[in-house]
């Protein structure tokens, strides 16, 4: 749309879908209309019901990869792709289309690196209860351990800059890429944003691929092993505290004994007491070793992020290019 601020840079609109036939028309066609510049890509991830058909049909080109996962799926889209802003969104119809242009302005006006489309009405529809409990769950236990940045951190309507996606080393497999781009825009203490959007219901048809339980797990285990690479300190010094209480427990009443009479009669609790205390000293030196390398791994990152141009720029460059077409142009014209 003339005037829009997506309309000087190359926006890719990325669609991971896993048995989407139902929806997926209709989003291809909304973000056809609502950023008509942009390119828009759909990730079929082994799809049955002919998504990648009703896709390339509704104007959209058509990727295939063959590793099960949305994590799979982003790294790969995130691999293949070059653009100066990139909008993620699902392909069940739940996010709005509309909602991407104000996105991107969010992105430009806040000089922000990823724009978080936060869901509002989460909630509505009663099927979604078990989602819901963890979608709180998760968010609480989000900011607990890695700070405040963001309220909904499983929210798969996003949008990136350039610099994001190419600094970001997607390790993850299943639905917790999400929880793993918040980490790393927290890690590097990257400028992001947040921007409340209406959440719609599927249609008639089409149906969640998320477990709650299943996924539910695999997410938390994606949150212990994040907090080992990222705060390292503080997740072998919780062990160590707690081994140490455990062995503080079993040394207590060894030692009243000993001071009281000089006998030490419980000599396999003592030594496992020791042992527990010995367990817990390695895990607290462990944990001051791996938290110097996981600085230096966040510094490296870092330097990575800034040697890559930020969106100013590209949009400098769109902007001159622009410039440059114009007498050419005028003089076809004339």
């Amino acid at each position: 749309m003339p005037g829009s601020a997506s309309e000087n840079l190359d926006v890719a609109v990325l669609l991971p879908c896993y048995n989407e036939g139902a929806t997926i028309g209709a989003v291809v066609q909304g973000f056809r209309t609502a950023l008509p510049h942009a390119r828009i890509y759909v990730y079929d991830n082994n799809s049955t019901d002919g998504t990648a058909l009703t896709a390339m049909l509704s104007g959209a080109t058509v990727v295939r990869e063959r590793r099960q996962g949305k994590g799979h799926v982003v790294r790969r889209m995130f691999c293949d792709i070059e653009a100066d802003v990139y909008v993620m969104a699902d392909g069940d119809g739940t996010y709005a289309a509309d909602d991407a242009e104000e996105l991107i302005r969010t992105l430009l006006t806040e000089r922000a690196d990823m724009v978080v489309g936060t869901r509002r009405g989460v909630h509505a529809d009663a099927g979604r209860n078990g989602h819901a409990f963890g979608n709180r769950l998760f968010n609480t236990l989000y900011r607990f351990l890695f700070g405040n940045d963001f309220t909904d951190i499983l929210s798969g309507y996003r949008v990136f800059s350039r610099r994001f996606v190419k600094s970001f080393p997607a390790v993850s497999a299943g639905f917790e890429i999400e929880t793993e781009m918040s980490v790393h825009a927290s890690r590097l203490k990257l400028p992001v944003a947040e921007l409340e959007l209406d959440y719609g219901r599927r249609p008639e048809g089409s149906h969640s691929k998320l477990s709650t339980f299943k996924d539910g797990a695999k997410i938390l285990w994606m949150f212990a092993m994040l907090m080992k690479e990222t705060r390292p300190f503080a997740f072998f010094g919780a062990i160590a505290a707690t081994i140490m209480a455990a062995s503080l427990t079993f040394m207590t009443p060894v030692l009243v004994e000993y001071f009281t009479t000089g006998l030490v009669s419980r000599m396999p609790t003592w030594i496992l007491a020791t042992a527990l205390m010995l367990m817990a000293l390695f895990c607290f030196t462990a944990g001051l070793i791996l938290d110097s390398l996981a600085r230096s791994r966040a510094e490296q990152l870092r330097i990575h992020y800034l040697t890559l141009p930020a969106l100013a720029h590209a949009q400098q460059a769109a902007r001159t290019d622009r410039d440059k077409r114009k007498p050419a142009r005028t003089a076809d014209a004339a």
